[in-house]
């Protein structure tokens, strides 16, 4: 019969030791590596967070992963992940294959079908998120936007009347309000 509290006292006393040193090491590489690891994240982030905590419990759990082979995994993924962001930064084609561009589901008050089927969000979905905006009726919203983290950025109408250049990257943005030029009669 198998063990169902504990197998030898060994692998408890492994664990209670390993699982502190792996814990440190995730907290000082997410602290040097900079605060896009535990920001709102995209779905690569989601990615190697995700792999970090696959990597954390088979370092502390799993007799075939050693401590040490757990922090190096975690440090090349973080590692990656930083030249990945990096290289983001000063190339816009790796930008554009990794980002994905938030994307306008709602304009004034008309819901985008095509592009809410396209992003799988539902008219439920984006009336929540107006709702915890404080509009209660899609006309209040000059835009409502699919962000690149999937959250959604529910922009008043009011608030979208002058210059725009916070929306220039929104895929679907169909009038492009222009800054006001003041006219001298």
């Amino acid at each position: 019969m198998d063990p169902i509290f504990l197998d030898q006292p060994s692998d408890l006393l492994r664990v209670i030791l390993t699982a502190p040193v792996i814990y440190v090491s995730i907290v000082v590489m997410i602290r040097l590596s900079g605060k896009r690891s535990t920001s709102q994240m995209n779905n690569f982030d989601w990615i190697v967070t995700v792999a970090i905590g696959s990597l954390a419990a088979s370092g502390i759990v799993s007799k075939s992963v050693t401590a040490l082979e757990s922090v190096g995994g975690i440090a090349a993924l973080l590692l990656l992940q930083w030249l990945l962001t990096k290289s983001m930064l000063y190339s816009r084609l790796v930008s554009r294959l990794v980002k994905a561009r938030p994307v306008v589901l709602v304009e004034d008050g008309v819901f985008q079908e095509d592009a809410m089927k396209q992003e799988r969000l539902t008219k439920r979905e984006v009336m929540a998120a107006l709702r915890e905006n404080g509009l209660v009726d899609p006309d209040q919203a000059k835009w409502v936007i699919l962000e690149t983290d999937a959250t959604l950025s529910v922009i008043p109408k009011q608030a979208g009347e002058g210059p725009a250049r916070a929306m220039e990257d929104v895929h679907g943005i169909s009038q492009m309000p222009q800054a006001r030029r003041s006219t001298v009669s």
